[in-house]
């Protein structure tokens, strides 16, 4: 195969933008699926990607395209579009020549297109824009076209007017894919040297690795060493995704396909890691990826306590498939034995839930999400925690630092106020604002991340009816007024609903949990007490009564002494078992206070 006719190059866009269905006309275009088997959102193979209708796993196709007489073969890879899964994005562009961009007619630049872009742009990456959904009627294409050219310097005559979903303007995108995206570069006679930036655990073939070739060659029978990891394995098959996976007799400089070796264990291999000749030492790594930071954390823990080890089996598939979920063991007094894992959001979180449930089959119990904090000691020692169980005693503790994030905010100009006012209501600190044309504006701010994890996005969408959109990036710790908030229930505190706020918002966030707790935990034979407090300090506090008995129900007239020693009877009894009761609190609950808003 003459390597000057492969183009390798991904989509990239703001999630709901058309990705998915500008890639299903790509595919068609290029007959890459027989029409039998042709369904919508071809690439997004898992059920959760096609009920929630966004891109949650980057996926590659290999495709054939006759232009002016040249067989061309092009490797397409659909990437997400929300925030929490860029570090997709990211594994997608190093494995690509160039990038398609697009934006919608009807929305213009937003928050997320802005990110996906800047990342390209610092790997050298060819981009060919494209404004898509010009056939609705609300498309505003020349709009689009001049905050394209004001945000990025694109220049208005290079971006191609296009609508995925009725065909318009697939043949000139596939043109200005050949002619602008170079081809990769490479040397087939060279030793091998491939980059691994994607797995999956398949039950027939065990590990399944995606990867790009840089130089060299690849074959069945081949020994093969992952530089990073520093092991060794014999290759077993290699092939390319036409969508789904087909066998070749080898790979080769500038190809993206797949491999599966005799690897035996699904933590033999890290995404980002390097694969040379087994006898050529002297092969130098490729550049990585830098390791996705981890910022939301919570706790899950199987329903039935019998289901731990295939728990803890299911994590270690799921981590090797995503290598932004991170998870260690842990023990609550409440739930037993679970995990601590690690998320890069809140849907992030979701969408790890409702797989691990659905692949898996395994109930779980979700602790309320928690954010990373730094704590530095009165020993002047810096530790970093990701639980508020993990928390020093207050004594030992000098300063408490939380992480902040800089937050791009995309709005209408006449939503301006109401989104100041929410980023200050979260403690936000103004940066700058832009304006892209005069009716749509960014706003900048600082802003802490536990203030933005739980309803920021909804509360957003809210203010903005609908227009809003955010991007945020990490930018370091700093210290704060923090506390750790204990919710008690019957006396006990319950460390699974422990939280770290801040101080000003404790009293509010603390009473909104006990509310939800109060609806969710079943009524008990005896009075149930329900506080939130910060150390010995009680910040708010609800009752459930005790379950009613009529014990005088039998008594038909006669003294009233009778009756007066049955209640005192059953007041003894219902004090005796508050002493000894212990209050069964349901998963409801827990996800009850999952959900609090904070209004």
């Amino acid at each position: 195969m003459d390597h000057s006719l492969i183009r390798n190059f991904c989509i990239i866009a703001h999630v709901d933008h058309g990705k998915s269905t500008l890639a299903d006309r790509l595919i068609q275009a290029c007959e890459g699926v027989d029409k039998r088997h042709f369904q919508n959102q071809l690439l997004d193979s898992m059920d959760l990607e096609r009920e929630r209708g966004i891109t949650i796993k980057a996926s590659a196709v290999h495709l054939g395209y006759e232009l002016d007489g040249k067989p061309y073969i092009l490797n397409l890879i659909d990437t997400p579009g929300h925030v929490d899964f860029s570090y997709e994005v990211a594994r997608s562009l190093a494995a690509c020549e160039g990038a398609i961009l697009v934006v919608d007619a009807t929305q213009g630049v937003e928050a997320q297109t802005v990110a996906n872009v800047y990342q390209a742009l610092d790997r050298n990456l060819e981009l060919v824009p494209v404004i898509n959904k010009i056939d609705l009627p609300s498309a505003r294409p020349e709009e689009t076209k001049a905050e394209m050219k004001k945000v990025f310097g694109i220049h208005p005559d290079d971006i191609i007017l296009a609508s995925a979903k009725e065909g318009i303007g697939i043949p000139e995108i596939l043109r200005a894919v050949i002619e602008r995206i170079p081809a990769p570069e490479g040397a087939p006679k060279a030793p091998l040297q491939a980059l691994v930036f994607d797995s999956v655990y398949n039950d027939y073939q065990g590990v399944v690795i995606s990867i790009r070739l840089r130089n060299g060659s690849v074959k069945p029978g081949m020994p093969i060493r992952f530089l990073n990891a520093g092991k060794t394995f014999t290759v077993s098959e290699v092939g390319y995704f036409m969508p789904k996976p087909v066998k070749a007799a080898e790979l080769s400089a500038g190809d993206v396909g797949y491999l599966t070796a005799t690897i035996k264990t699904i933590k033999e291999i890290t995404t980002g890691d390097t694969i040379a000749p087994a006898d050529r030492p002297d092969v130098a790594p490729l550049p990585g990826y830098r390791p996705p930071q981890t910022f939301v954390y919570c706790g899950l823990y199987p329903s039935d306590n019998e289901d731990y080890s295939d728990l803890r089996d299911a994590l270690e598939r799921l981590s090797l498939n995503d290598s932004a979920f991170s998870f260690e063991p842990e023990s609550s007094q409440a739930l037993g034995l679970g995990f601590r894992c690690g998320f890069l959001g809140l849907l992030h979180m979701e969408i790890v839930q409702e797989r691990l449930e659905r692949e898996s089959h395994i109930q779980l119990v979700q602790t309320a999400p928690t954010v990373a904090y730094e704590v530095k000691q009165t020993n002047g020692k810096v530790i970093r925690i990701n639980s508020p169980a993990e928390l020093p005693e207050p004594f030992a503790i000098e300063e408490l630092r939380e992480p902040m994030v800089r937050a791009d905010l995309i709005v209408p100009t006449s939503f301006i106020g109401p989104m100041m006012k929410l980023a200050e209501e979260r403690r936000g600190r103004y940066v700058k604002t832009d304006f892209l044309g005069p009716e749509r504006a960014v706003l900048v701010y600082d802003l802490p991340l536990a203030e933005i994890i739980f309803d920021f996005f909804d509360r957003l969408k809210s203010a903005t009816r609908g227009y809003g959109t955010m991007d945020y990036t990490f930018t370091g710790f700093e210290a704060a007024e923090l506390e750790k908030l204990d919710i008690i229930v019957a006396t006990n505190v319950v460390d699974a609903l422990s939280s770290i706020t801040h101080r000003s918002t404790a009293e509010v966030r603390g009473r909104a949990i006990l509310v939800k707790l109060k609806k969710s935990i079943p009524r008990q034979m005896f009075e149930v007490v329900l506080q939130a407090g910060i150390g010995k300090r009680i910040l708010a506090r609800e009752t459930i009564s005790a379950m009613a008995k009529d014990v005088t129900a039998k008594c038909y007239g006669g003294d009233i002494t009778r009756k007066r020693k049955l209640w005192e009877k059953q007041k003894e009894g219902k004090k005796r078992m508050k002493s000894v009761g212990r209050v069964e609190i349901p998963q409801e609950a827990f996800l009850a206070v999952l959900r609090t808003d904070r209004d």
